[in-house]
């Protein structure tokens, strides 16, 4: 993996995470939550069926890597606007290109900022793939910022305290992926 955020050693297991800037991998921000994995599509396209999405909704995406779940909010679910916190700059350079080719500037937006010193009382949906402990430690900001109605969808890992709405308990395309659905009262 990589040493000091400067030398790297050659990782043969995941080849193509060599490719990518040296703050993708976990605990080279001091302020992650979670490693970087992707959310697979058809887990991403789950998500955001269960937390039915729809023209009125702005989703908010905390960690959003590549951008997979904003973009399928807007292109995919017609979600009025789709927001992403990353911490990871080389994310943000390619998010932005993908927002400007596919001329999404005034429906999806990306912010290199820490999502736990944002602002996230606009978004009526937000999606995580975070620890446990990651989303313990994030759920005082949503209980204080998101208003009533707002949704909450964790890609495997609970809140704990709070009850999972989603009561399909279906593993897309029988993947063993767990979808959690909250939402505040």
């Amino acid at each position: 993996m990589y040493i000091n955020n400067k030398k790297k050693k050659k990782d043969n297991y995941y080849p193509r995470l060599n490719e990518w800037n040296d703050d993708t991998i976990w605990g080279d921000q001091p302020e992650s939550l979670a490693p970087y994995v992707p959310t697979p599509q058809p887990v991403v396209l789950e998500m955001l069926s269960v937390a039915e999405i729809s023209s009125k909704d702005i989703v908010y995406d905390l960690g959003c890597g590549d951008g997979r779940v904003i973009f399928s909010a807007v292109e995919l679910f017609n979600a009025k606007k789709a927001v992403g916190f990353e911490i990871n700059p080389y994310w943000i350079t390619s998010i932005e290109k993908k927002i400007i080719d596919k001329k999404l500037i005034n429906r999806v937006f990306v912010y290199r900022k820490n999502f736990m010193e944002a602002d996230i009382s606009e978004a009526s949906v937000v999606t995580i793939y975070l620890t446990t402990n990651g989303n313990m430690k994030l759920k005082p900001k949503l209980e204080s910022e998101l208003k009533p109605g707002s949704r909450i969808v964790s890609h495997d890992f609970p809140i704990h305290g709070w009850d999972n709405l989603n009561q399909k308990e279906k593993k897309p395309l029988g993947s063993g992926h767990k979808i959690f659905l909250y939402k505040i009262s």
